[in-house]
């Protein structure tokens, strides 16, 4: 078999890529065990059940997923929602049982959207507005997370908002357990340390399973089981006796009902959608999933994870991108991962609650960072002043209402810089084009704008098109193009040049970029402006 060749898919791909799968699926394992407890903890779901939804989504939803190389499981992206959830349903068991109800509910309805062909929903979301709702996200888990790293009685934090939980950090870090801190600020150097050091094969480590290394000696040496109170200790109890139909839909006529089903639905399949295309870029074979097949599957897997007791998943970011690292070949790297999550609820119950919640608390602070680090603002702004008012604007109303209706300030606050840029109300959703075909060529005539809320009506047309032959788009007759569509033009480039086409983009010469970003967004000057 050639290095080149493409893996194959199901039970031959099993047959033919075990060793590798496996070795990944280990590895992945390593990293999701710690992060599943943590997200599901910060979620007010008993901690355990984070690890049963990364099971449900490697071992089940594996088998029928459209991608291949993308993990499934909790997400942090989801945290405030499912801790929200619980929450506004009363809080405990009963907050989590009719939180599992809303998911539930929601899976079918992310079926219903896999099966009506919505996979592509995640390009109708402006890309600015996407990364503010992860920004914002970040600084919630970094907010609520702190105290337990520093080992605050969460009792004394509920019914805080969100600026009460940061006007609440000195005050912490005053009254900070010094044992139960030493151990998240040891977690915390490992997680940013380790990329600074230049040890051979340190990297290979997976920095949640080095931090779990550290710390549980350290817990156990200084006795945390009898010395610390019960929150600062992972709990996980009989985990076999709590999987069970656990799902209360008793609240179904109701208006919040109804809102949290429809925030699972739109950021979970977000999230997870854009996702797939994210990996779909890292996958050294270029393979292009099937958005709405995996969608499908996700929305399954939901359901039956929210009917035993588990969280909503989705594909997840950071620990799919570690399978393509560790070497994976097909969807079997999922598979093992579930698989050997599966074996530690078995088996290893009595190590895993050693585990500190501050240690997990860290990773999560690290996860936060990432999201919201001030890295991502520069990263936004480079690509224009009005893509970061929209990313701003998306964090700030995030953080001051919850993360639908921030989604929809950031979508409006797009809009109306559209209409400041004189999109016309017919061209906001409807694709202006022509579509010819001259030879061996095929030439697309945009006019009007082309803009993330019409790029669904351009994707129909380029789903149409041969990525092996030549193709050529011309925007001479445009006068706006938004960095989504930007964006969007830069993959698909891509994605010609691997199917052995070309894309050829004509008709830039009198637009000007917001800025040097090569995926600016760019508006047209008047014929009586001369070019610098």
């Amino acid at each position: 078999m050639k290095a080149c060749a493409i893996p194959e898919d199901g039970f031959k791909g099993l047959k033919q890529n075990w060793r590798s799968d496996a070795i990944s699926g280990f590895l992945v394992f390593l990293l999701a065990l710690p992060l599943s407890l943590g997200i599901a903890k910060a979620s007010e779901f008993p901690p355990a059940m984070g690890v049963l939804t990364a099971m449900i989504g490697g071992m089940f939803v594996s088998l029928f997923a459209g991608s291949r190389l993308t993990i499934k499981g909790p997400a942090a992206g989801l945290i405030t929602i499912c801790a929200g959830a619980v929450i506004e349903f009363g809080g405990g068991a009963q907050g989590w049982h009719l939180a599992l109800g809303a998911i539930v509910v929601a899976a079918m309805l992310q079926m219903l959207l896999g099966f009506l062909k919505f996979g592509s929903l995640s390009d109708f979301f402006p890309h600015s507005v996407v990364h503010g709702m992860l920004a914002a996200i970040g600084l919630i888990i970094f907010a609520k997370q702190i105290h337990v790293l520093l080992g605050i009685d969460p009792a004394s934090l509920k019914g805080l908002e969100l600026v009460e939980l940061f006007e609440r950090i000195p005050a912490s870090i005053m009254h900070a357990d010094s044992h139960v801190a030493l151990v998240g600020l040891i977690s915390l150097a490992i997680i940013f340390g380790m990329p600074l050091l230049k040890i051979p094969g340190l990297k290979k480590v997976p920095a949640p399973m080095l931090v779990l290394l550290v710390t549980v000696p350290m817990a156990l040496a200084m006795d945390f089981k009898h010395t610390e109170p019960v929150f600062d200790m992972v709990t996980i109890g009989d985990f076999w006796a709590n999987v069970g139909l656990n799902v209360d839909f008793s609240l179904i006529g109701t208006a919040v009902f109804w809102k949290y089903v429809l925030m699972f639905l739109l950021i979970g399949s977000l999230e997870s959608l854009l996702t797939v295309k994210a990996v779909d870029g890292l996958d050294p074979w270029k393979r292009v999933s099937n958005a709405n097949r995996d969608l499908v599957a996700v929305g399954a897997g939901n359901a039956l994870s929210g009917l035993l007791g588990g969280m909503p998943m989705i594909s997840e970011v950071a620990r799919s991108s570690a399978n393509v690292t560790f070497g994976a070949r097909s969807r079997w790297s999922n598979f093992f991962h579930g698989l050997f999550l599966f074996i530690a609820m078995l088996l290893f119950i009595p190590v895993i609650e050693m585990i500190p919640n501050s240690a997990l608390a860290a990773l999560l602070i690290a996860v936060g960072y990432r999201l919201a680090s001030p890295h991502e603002f520069f990263k936004v702004y480079r690509i224009g002043a009005e893509q970061l008012a929209i990313f701003v604007v998306t964090v700030l109303v995030t953080l001051a209402t919850d993360l639908l209706i921030g989604v929809g300030a950031g979508i409006a606050t797009e809009l109306a810089f559209n209409l400041v840029h004189r999109v016309s109300f017919g061209n906001f959703f409807k694709a202006r084009y022509k579509h010819s075909r001259q030879g061996g060529e095929e030439r697309v005539e945009v006019g009007g704008a082309a803009i993330f809320s019409n790029l669904l009506g351009f994707k129909k047309l380029f789903a149409q098109l041969d990525r092996s032959s030549t193709v050529i788009i011309d925007f001479a007759e445009a006068h706006l193009v938004d960095h989504t569509f930007m964006e969007f033009l830069s993959h698909l480039k891509e994605e010609f040049e691997h199917a052995g086409g070309a894309l050829i983009v004509n008709g830039f010469e009198r637009f000007k970029p917001f800025s040097d970003h090569p995926l600016a967004a760019r508006k047209r000057l008047p014929s009586n402006v001369q070019l610098a």
